[in-house]
């Protein structure tokens, strides 16, 4: 009897995951039909329809809409690199050593995440006007890390915490310098952690709207504020603009792919101490 209401609720259980794994889904799969239907089907509600490329002609061929995306891939790779280089050391600053004020510091650092865009986009404008950053892959990516680099310092110095510091104190006692333990035995303990903070700073960057509408106009161009192209005074070319929302979000979720096996451990890691 037990076993038989124990099968009961697991299958009750997947059913209750199914539906709403369909009712999350539903508005991607409701985005890519769009992508394939034309202006005159594309109000219709049925799922019954005549399939069309021209959507994905218009704006793979004809536009220069795979620049954009280029451009995107540049800014928001450059600015989780470049977190990368920096966070990693701040990091284990953070994890490792003692010093005045250090969790003012750290969450400082974190405040600027959670800090509106529209806040400091303005008096950045004027600053990168007269610097010559603006409308260029170093201005954005420099400003991108407000968003990037405090969720890379803060995943990472976590990481760091759970590992053991008697595992420096012997490498040392064997003679290794702090940069052979730095890299050689630190930075393998914590890819998984850095790996799954990466790509989350990689898709904070990628969806960044508010920065890259203010602070570039021609030379560089992400695909966030490209997709507004699509979105006319007078009339919307939903197709199309179902088609550029399709195409953005590919890259995201082909680097997850890539490294899923470092994502799911990197999210699972600590979850069980003991």
């Amino acid at each position: 009897m037990h076993s038989r209401k124990q099968r009961g609720l697991n299958i009750l259980m997947n059913v209750l995951l199914i539906i709403y794994a369909v009712f999350a889904l539903f508005p991607l799969l409701w985005m890519v039909l769009i992508s394939f239907k034309s202006d005159t089907e594309v109000f219709t509600t049925t799922f019954i329809f005549h399939p069309t490329l021209s959507n994905y002609r218009e704006v793979l061929l004809r536009s220069d809409y795979l620049r954009y995306i280029i451009d995107s891939v540049i800014v928001s790779g450059g600015a989780v690199l470049v977190s990368i280089i920096v966070g990693v050391p701040a990091a284990y600053a953070l994890a490792r050593y003692n010093f005045p004020r250090k969790e003012e510091l750290a969450f400082q650092i974190l405040s600027y995440k959670f800090a509106p865009e529209i806040l400091v986009v303005l008096p950045l404008f004027m600053i990168y006007q007269k610097l010559g950053l603006y409308d260029s892959y170093l201005g954005l990516i420099w400003v991108y890390q407000l968003i990037s680099l405090p969720l890379l310092i803060w995943v990472v110095r976590g990481y760091f915490e759970d590992i053991s510091v008697e595992i420096e104190y012997a490498a040392q006692v064997d003679g290794y310098s702090w940069y052979q333990i730095f890299f050689k035995m630190l930075v393998p303990l914590i890819k998984p952690g850095l790996v799954s903070s990466a790509l989350l700073a990689f898709i904070f960057a990628w969806n960044c709207f508010t920065f890259p509408l203010i602070l570039s106009s021609n030379k560089v161009y992400p695909v966030t504020v490209a997709i507004m192209k699509y979105l006319g005074t007078d009339s919307a070319h939903y197709g199309q603009l179902a088609v550029a929302s399709t195409v953005s979000a590919l890259p995201a979720m082909i680097f997850a792919l890539c490294i899923q096996k470092h994502l799911v451990r990197g999210l699972s890691f600590g979850a069980v101490k003991g």
